[in-house]
């Protein structure tokens, strides 16, 4: 009776774990499912993203006719301005203003620098910095891997097929800007790997611990972003508030003072090791 009893509990254990297996299985799966479903918009259902765009401004105008305030947060950056004031010396830095020890200055050549500006149009020191369409959304926001900024087009794609170097037989495809203002979202290490792997014009040649090998990364190369791992984005860490990248070349925090980062009290500023052990 006893040997019964204890076989009967062990399989009404046996049974019980199981559906727990499955039901956590089940929920694991739904929580999974309710993730990549977690946007509240679906844009290929919006009318004004329907639309033939001509230009990468005439997206941004109908993404402003949404997004009211997205341009004017922008215009408020270190992406928009390239320019930087040092909180402790006043001084004021960045690539608009001083000459650096790689690209040297724009000012020589502006429309091939600033194809890795977040706008369109700079091509002179004329440029209008307070024009929200000349904000270009789809360069941090696409997700097709088919939108590209021409090299030597002051941050605008180009807009019919054309070859490049000129003469050459590789042609550089015009974009579809309707097919990818329709499947935007959030940013992923490709949009910033864009400009931040390919500085100075070629992969890895600025930077050299930036590169496209960190697009999909084993741990082993990134402990962090690896895909086989926690396969955080650069966002994990480099957090926005209003547009605002957080993280500055010439303030850099060496050491963060608030301590780990809680939900509802953390300062939105992920610096260092301590911001998370």
């Amino acid at each position: 009776m006893f040997f019964y009893k204890l076989k009967s509990s062990a399989l009404s254990s046996g049974i019980l774990c199981s559906i727990l297996i499955v039901a956590c299985s089940n929920s694991y799966s739904n929580v999974e499912a309710v993730k990549a479903t977690s946007s509240t918009a679906d844009h290929s259902k919006f009318e004004i993203l329907q639309d033939k765009f001509a230009t990468g401004p005439d997206v941004t105008k109908a993404c402003l006719s949404c997004h009211t305030e997205a341009s004017k947060q922008l215009h408020k950056t270190k992406h928009w301005n390239w320019t930087f004031t040092n909180p402790d010396t006043g001084r004021e830095v960045g690539k608009k203003s001083i000459i650096n020890n790689y690209c040297l200055a724009i000012n020589k050549n502006y429309a091939r620098c600033t194809s890795c500006h977040i706008g369109y149009g700079w091509k002179d020191k004329n440029f209008d910095f307070t024009s929200e369409q000349n904000v270009d959304c789809l360069v941090c926001h696409d997700t097709t891997d088919t939108y590209k900024k021409f090299p030597t087009a002051a941050g605008h794609p180009n807009y019919k097929d054309k070859a490049f170097p000129k003469g050459s037989k590789k042609i550089w495809k015009a974009p579809d800007l309707s097919y990818i203002a329709q499947n935007v979202a959030k940013t992923r290490r490709e949009n910033c790997g864009a400009c931040h792997f390919y500085g100075g014009g070629g992969d890895g040649v600025k930077h050299g611990d930036l590169d496209s090998s960190m697009t999909n990364p084993d741990k082993k190369l990134d402990v962090h972003m690896g895909t086989d791992g926690l396969n955080f984005t650069c966002s994990e860490c480099h957090t926005t508030d209003g547009h605002d990248v957080k993280g500055s070349r010439y303030n850099i925090t060496a050491k963060d003072t608030h301590g780990i980062d809680i939900p509802g009290r953390d300062d939105n500023s992920r610096a260092s090791c301590e911001s998370c052990h």
